[in-house]
């Protein structure tokens, strides 16, 4: 009984395919919106935050505790360049003149401007250098954006 569930449980497996990701481009980021796969050069760093753990946290976590290092990185790609935000051992691996993977990020809002956000579901890989050129002309954090209400119409 175990073997035939078993087989069963491998043929489920073997027709679920895995889907290839699908890359988007800098300039076609919107607010409020996630799961994006982009391949960018990172081309500036700078640490926002390094602070130790919180006394009250260390002793309710059963792991050593961590600290909280968050960083604010422009990188880019052909069409455009916007800030990521780093935090804890992304920050490790976003360093200046690298060319990252961004894997299922989402776009924060930050003061009105688009931030580029990896949460725990997410992943940041380094690769091999790119051959393109970054457009940094165009800053899509330097957008601002509004949020407006519309009032029905009665």
């Amino acid at each position: 009984m175990a073997t035939a569930n078993s087989n069963q449980r491998q043929r489920q497996s073997a027709a679920v395919a895995k889907r290839k990701p699908v890359f988007v481009k800098v300039d076609h980021l919107k607010p409020g919106t996630q799961n994006h796969n982009l391949i960018v050069k990172v081309l500036s760093f700078n640490a926002v935050l390094e602070k130790g753990p919180r006394p009250a946290a260390a002793a309710a976590a059963s792991q050593r505790p961590q600290k909280t290092r968050i960083a604010e990185c422009l990188v880019g790609d052909e069409t455009g360049t916007i800030l990521l935000k780093a935090r804890n051992e992304q920050v490790d691996l976003v360093k200046p003149e690298t060319t990252i993977i961004i894997r299922n990020s989402k776009i924060d809002m930050f003061k009105g401007s688009m931030r580029l956000a990896v949460d725990k579901w997410g992943r940041i890989e380094v690769t091999e250098p790119a051959n393109f050129v970054v457009k940094d002309d165009n800053n899509m954090s330097l957008v601002e954006y509004e949020l407006v209400t519309v009032a029905a119409d009665e």
